[in-house]
């Protein structure tokens, strides 16, 4: 019978003399002798020492495989030998029998638990459920568990109300692809999973409900990246009526650098009000609009100085520049620098130094030469400076330089405060964007976004000059969260879809239902929404997200434990009347 009485992360030299019953996986035994054995029983609260001493229970246990479950049933006494890296390092249990509960049929494991993370990531992903024993790796998925408790507690008192949006919805335009459901009883017809609860939060608002949150999933057919995970996500979901920007930013100024003091493995976290930086300018100086403000490098404009110095790349080019003080990479180190700035950015950086003899070395600093007093000048040059440079249009000229930026900042500590959490909000979004594919004028971000100056501002300036009421949160340079003060005047939502060449009735026919809940009286309302995943990588201090997700999906979306995704039955796409085409490949001559 089982009923344990302690678990493995419990008993204590208090204990002494008591009898006990232990339940828990069998990690391991250290034999001695055939009569004495030290076995370590491991359950999700920790380890405890079980001492053999009988040639019964050794015969037993030489029967039983590794990651066998047993119930002990022993005395506790103090250890001779004490541990003090472990809480229970100073007793161990003297085992009067010993049961398996759940026999392991395997004599190899595909790796030691405890030295999973080792392992390759599609074998620890098709055995996640092993992956998970290792304390090290079940103890991020304890984290999260906590860390969106305490989010789901201070939102309650924020006096949030915690409300369940569909999952079946329709397909809506969020700037990636749909999962699309098809329906059984409407032949043709599809349900698509909520890229994000967009539309129903800001329908609450209409409906009167004055604050609301949940821990969203979302599900978005995007491929993986390390801080994304393929499929699906959760993200931390809110909207507040007859709210700013400001009263956003105030909920979250409070809610998020708690939670990050205290799981976090840096115990500094900016405290409030956090820096807000307008988007242009985030790319003028940092030259990202999720910059990472630990970095104390910044980006300078080097374009009316450098551009006509006679190289070639830089010949009617915007030119920029980043100052790295003291920098004391070697040949070999700067040349890695730039292969990785252009690995990450597909452009090319530059360089040159400034030596100790006020002399332009390295790089490119021969074609600098006849105009060295006007670069020293111009840049702001001192002795032992080392410049970065990047070339292009101004996008991408600010781009680059916001990845060499980047690389600078991480090679030293003189460049950069690593332990702590640095948030900044960045505003003033442009509300529109020439698209890089299309090449068309599109939405910058979200098309339910508030145009700052309103119609008068859509009928009256240039699109690309048209700013919103959009922000992204960002922490360390990763960007947490994006929000807005969203549309919520049905004649200035049409006009915002006129300027990239949809109609009223296409609004109608693509927003059913916020067109109409607008047009009975909406109050003005803002929200945003945090990503739980990348909030939680952040605070671990994670280089992937897949580390702090319960059962995450491989690179390739698909889920190698379950066989997801898989075929099904001929019967199962006659109910939601698909059938599957196959391709054929064509046949070409060699």
């Amino acid at each position: 019978m089982q009923g344990r009485t302690h678990n493995c992360g419990e008993l204590r030299l208090e204990n002494a003399g008591q009898e006990v019953r232990l339940v828990g996986w069998y990690e391991n035994i250290r034999k001695v002798s055939k009569n004495l054995g030290f076995l370590i029983l491991r359950d999700f609260y920790g380890t405890t020492q079980i001492v053999v001493e009988t040639e019964e229970i050794m015969d037993q246990l030489s029967e039983l495989n590794y990651e066998s479950t047993i119930q002990v049933d022993g005395v506790v006494r103090e250890r001779s030998s004490k541990n003090a890296k472990l809480p229970t390092g100073d007793i161990e249990v003297v085992p009067t029998k010993i049961e398996v509960l759940g026999k392991c049929r395997y004599n190899e494991l595909p790796f030691q638990i405890n030295h999973s993370k080792e392992a390759d990531e599609n074998i620890r992903l098709k055995y996640r459920y092993l992956d998970l024993r290792n304390p090290e790796v079940k103890g991020k998925i304890v984290l999260r568990s906590k860390i969106v408790a305490d989010l789901r507690q201070s939102m309650t008192a924020h006096d949030f109300m915690e409300i369940t949006t569909p999952i079946l919805t329709c397909s809506s335009p969020e700037g990636a692809r749909d999962y699309l459901v098809p329906s059984r009883n409407h032949p043709g017809k599809f349900y698509a999973l909520p890229q994000a609860p967009q539309q129903f939060k800001q329908l609450l608002m209409a409906s009167g409900f004055d604050r609301y949150f949940q821990i969203a999933p979302c599900f978005r057919d995007e491929d993986a990246r390390a801080d994304r995970s393929p499929g699906e996500f959760y993200q931390l979901d809110m909207e507040m009526a007859f709210a700013s920007q400001e009263d956003v930013f105030a909920v979250l100024e409070d809610v998020l650098p708690p939670i990050f003091s205290k799981y976090g493995i840096y115990k500094e976290a900016s405290k409030p009000p956090f820096k807000r930086i307008p988007y242009l300018e985030a790319m003028d100086k940092y030259g990202s609009d999720k910059p990472d403000l630990r970095i104390s490098l910044l980006v300078q404009d080097a374009t009316e100085v450098l551009a006509d110095c006679g190289f070639g790349p830089f010949e009617g080019k915007t030119v920029k520049a980043i100052i790295a003080p003291e920098f004391k990479g070697t040949r070999k180190v700067i040349d890695k620098l730039c292969a990785d700035v252009e690995v990450q950015s597909g452009q090319k950086a530059y360089w040159f130094r400034l030596d100790e003899k006020m002399e332009l070395v390295g790089g490119i600093s021969k074609f600098l030469q006849d105009k060295k007093d006007a670069v020293v000048a111009a840049l702001g040059l001192k002795a032992g400076d080392f410049v970065g440079l990047t070339a292009g249009d101004l996008k991408t000229a600010q781009k680059t330089a916001g990845v060499l930026r980047k690389m600078l900042g991480a090679s030293s500590d003189a460049y950069m405060k690593k332990d702590c959490y640095e948030f900044c909000w960045i505003v003033d979004f442009p509300m529109y964007e020439i698209g890089e594919e299309s090449g068309e004028l599109e939405f910058c971000h979200n098309p339910f976004s508030m145009p700052q100056g309103g119609l008068d501002a859509l009928e009256n300036q240039n699109p690309l000059d048209i700013l919103a009421y959009q922000y992204d949160l960002v922490c360390n340079g990763v960007e947490l969260s994006s929000g807005a003060v969203r549309n919520h005047d049905p004649e200035i939502m049409v006009k915002a879809f006129n300027i990239v060449g949809l109609g009223e009735e296409d609004v109608k026919a693509k927003f059913p239902a916020m067109y109409n809940a607008f047009c009975y009286g909406a109050p003005p309302h803002a929200g945003i929404a945090p990503g739980v995943d990348r909030m939680v990588m952040l605070i671990a201090g994670e280089e992937s997200i897949r580390e702090i997700i319960p059962f995450p999906m491989n690179k390739n979306a698909q889920d190698v434990m379950m066989g997801a995704p898989a075929e099904v039955e001929e019967r199962q796409l006659r109910d939601v009347h698909i059938q599957i085409v196959k391709e054929e490949k064509e046949k070409t001559e060699e």
